[in-house]
């Protein structure tokens, strides 16, 4: 089933991590899921469920992978939540009056499941008929089956809320109350990730999972996702996507800095013949024994660029291993790192510009066409990619570019990103699976 809400801010993810947490303790397999392109709120899901997270996204691997996404995600599991993105007709942006691509309105539509709304009811009573009436009839092809009531007041608020929901002919399914202890620490770019949260993030965790399971009727939750059909075609493979080539070993960043990626992008560079092997910036000083690649994806170095200048082994290690020309895959933290410096703060020193930390947020969806032939694309080549950033390069992109791409108001291109040598690096996140091409090029480079 999915999880949705009438805005952001409501409490999706706090429902959804919990109802989670709450099915598993009962012996439940659950597999997660959000809808769109964030990777912070996965980290707590699969803390939760104690498996990986997935991202279902139509904009970054079109629509006609979501389903096969799903159920490759699914497997073995016996409920599958799927957590939405702010609310649930918000989508990308466009002409048309039909529902929003992308929404998750238009993935529930795709996985044609029912959808719950958590509604946070602080200042609402009977208004909340209205509310529910207008979410379940604008479209009638969309399933509100269901709500869950967030931040209720006491036991009279909550039965008025359930008089007005019973007015607009949904069953509620749960009533949880005003709680201490369950906000997560936020920043700069939302919430702090579980990989970086630690203990912390495992007591907000079971504190979740707590009060969902105190609060909400979870075999009415197990019987509405239990309604869902039977999803047609097969699972998504990662084999059936790439070849399998001489069995290089590519180095993928992780830890604390580096937490912003898709599960499916180590699956296709393993069903590519790539050896993966982990690699913590923070804490290793060597990049791992015959490394032919290197793949630095997104996060947080903004956090801890004290920590990564100080690791003065490595960043000397990786300028010298990019001078020879290896395969290097670097998409926003990754970019920041390969930068001179962030905010007066040494790093590799690959790229020849200049990051620091900006009061804007740079957000939103790109069309984007490369610029370049690069160990990723060929020239020419089309995709679909996220920006979500609170820093700025100067330069913002290299004599040889790694996109073009057209800002919405504007005639003239942007052009953004570093094609150096055998390095691609930007700002802009891709998703692998809508790109497996991109991942059998990497590792073939990378074989040599």
């Amino acid at each position: 089933m999915i999880v949705a809400a009438p805005a952001s801010g409501q409490g999706k993810t706090t429902v959804v991590t919990g109802l989670l947490g709450a099915m598993r303790r009962r012996g439940t397999e659950v597999a997660p899921f959000k809808v769109g392109p964030d990777y912070i709120d996965p980290g707590y899901h699969r803390l939760a469920a104690g498996r990986p997270a997935r991202n279902l996204d139509p904009v970054l691997v079109g629509e006609d992978r979501i389903a096969p996404l799903f159920r490759h995600g699914s497997a073995g599991a016996e409920l599958s939540i799927v957590e939405g993105v702010m609310g649930l007709f918000d989508g990308r942006i466009g002409p048309g009056d039909g529902i929003a691509f992308g929404s998750t309105a238009h993935v529930a539509q795709l996985l044609n499941a029912p959808v719950v709304l958590v509604v946070d009811a602080r200042g609402q009573s009977h208004s909340l008929a209205a509310l529910l009436h207008g979410f379940r009839s604008y479209r009638p092809e969309v399933t509100v089956a269901g709500v869950i009531l967030n931040r209720v007041a006491s036991e009279r608020h909550e039965q008025v809320l359930r008089d007005a929901a019973d007015n607009a002919g949904l069953p509620v399914l749960g009533a949880i109350p005003r709680a201490a202890g369950l906000a997560v620490p936020s920043r700069h770019l939302g919430l702090v990730t579980a990989a970086e949260h630690g203990s912390e993030a495992t007591r907000a965790v079971d504190a979740m999972t707590d009060i969902v399971a105190r609060s909400v009727d979870l075999e009415a939750v197990r019987a509405l996702a239990c309604s869902a059909t039977e999803l047609p075609g097969a699972p998504w493979n990662p084999r059936e996507e790439v070849e399998p080539q001489a069995g290089p070993v590519v180095a993928v960043a992780g830890g604390r800095a580096f937490t912003f990626a898709y599960a499916e992008h180590v699956e296709l560079l393993e069903a590519a013949g790539a050896e993966v092997a982990v690699l913590d910036p923070l804490n290793d000083e060597r990049l791992p024994e015959r490394t032919a690649g290197l793949v630095l994806p997104g996060g947080f170095p903004e956090q801890y660029v004290a920590e990564l200048s100080a690791n003065t082994a490595l960043r000397k290690e990786i300028a010298a291993f990019t001078a020879t020309g290896a395969p290097v895959h670097a998409e926003c933290g990754g970019l920041l790192y390969l930068a001179e410096e962030l905010d007066g703060h040494p790093l590799c020193g690959v790229l020849d510009a200049r990051a620091r930390m900006s009061p804007r947020l740079t957000l939103g969806y790109r069309d984007a066409v490369a610029a370049a032939d690069s160990v990723l694309f060929a020239e020419g080549a089309r995709v679909s990619g996220h920006e979500f950033h609170r820093t700025v390069l100067e330069p913002g992109s290299g004599p040889r570019s790694a996109w073009l791409w057209r800002p919405a108001g504007e005639t003239k291109p942007l052009r953004e990103g570093f094609v150096h040598g055998g390095v691609h690096a930007s700002y802009l996140h891709t998703h692998p699976a809508g790109q497996p091409g991109s991942v059998q090029r990497f590792v073939a480079r990378c074989a040599g």
